[in-house]
């Protein structure tokens, strides 16, 4: 696909990630439209994407996230590309972690975005693309990260499924499983204490290949060891 005109709706746009993504994404020609949780970060956000229609959508209120997408399609005349960059993370052993805390984790990591990637599959057509971020822990489940690590399984699970669903209608399905980011992340669980982590890539690189990977039709993007970002053509 050609980013240059396409009218891609980013939910997490107010966060570091899917903000860097939104910028990315407009420098490249794109139309956003920015869907987020918090309503003055939202607007602050807009604030660098003059005309970009918003949404306000609740992670626990999935019909919330599904209207965020019907109404970016009908605020920019339909949709080319759906992405989700949001989630939440906790830290502890799997004994130690509430059911309540778990249950957040499952509602924010997997069953709203793929609330949002399910409406959009109802309203795009051939040639356009649902995305989503999982990361590493969703290939690589981590000790003290059990909860998040299914959550983002989870996901993992549900776009692979979905990939061979929507192969016949023309719509890709993009992953992106990237390492640690220096985002902040880590640093606003939940619940629990990060751990010692190393030095976390830059999400200003991710989101550029993840722009790149849109254009190339590719299925998934990892991070290589040393940290640099793979664009696959096809998901493994």
């Amino acid at each position: 696909m050609r980013l240059d005109g396409a009218r891609v709706l980013v939910a997490g746009a107010t966060g570091v990630l899917g903000g860097a993504l939104t910028a990315e994404l407009a420098g490249r020609g794109a139309r956003p439209a920015l869907a987020g949780r918090d309503p003055a970060r939202l607007a602050r956000a807009a604030e660098a994407h003059p005309g970009a229609p918003t949404a306000v959508f609740d992670a626990y209120d999935p019909a919330s996230c599904a209207r965020a997408v019907h109404d970016a399609a009908a605020a920019l005349g339909g949709l080319d590309a759906v992405v989700t960059a949001f989630g939440t993370v906790a830290f502890g052993r799997a004994a130690e972690v509430g059911d309540e805390v778990a249950e957040h984790l499952s509602a924010v990591n997997a069953l709203a975005p793929a609330a949002f990637l399910r409406a959009a599959l109802t309203v795009m057509g051939p040639g356009s693309v649902v995305a989503a971020f999982t990361g590493v822990v969703a290939e690589h489940p981590q000790a003290g990260m059990a909860d998040y690590s299914a959550s983002k399984a989870a996901l993992s699970a549900w776009l692979r499924a979905v990939r061979r669903e929507a192969r016949g209608s023309g719509i890709r399905v993009l992953e992106a499983r990237p390492g640690h980011l220096e985002t902040g992340f880590a640093d606003r669980p939940v619940a629990g204490t990060a751990p010692p982590l190393p030095p976390g890539g830059d999400p200003r690189r991710v989101v550029a290949a993840l722009a790149d990977a849109m254009e190339a039709d590719a299925e998934l993007l990892r991070t290589a060891p040393d940290g640099t970002p793979v664009v696959e053509r096809r998901a493994r």
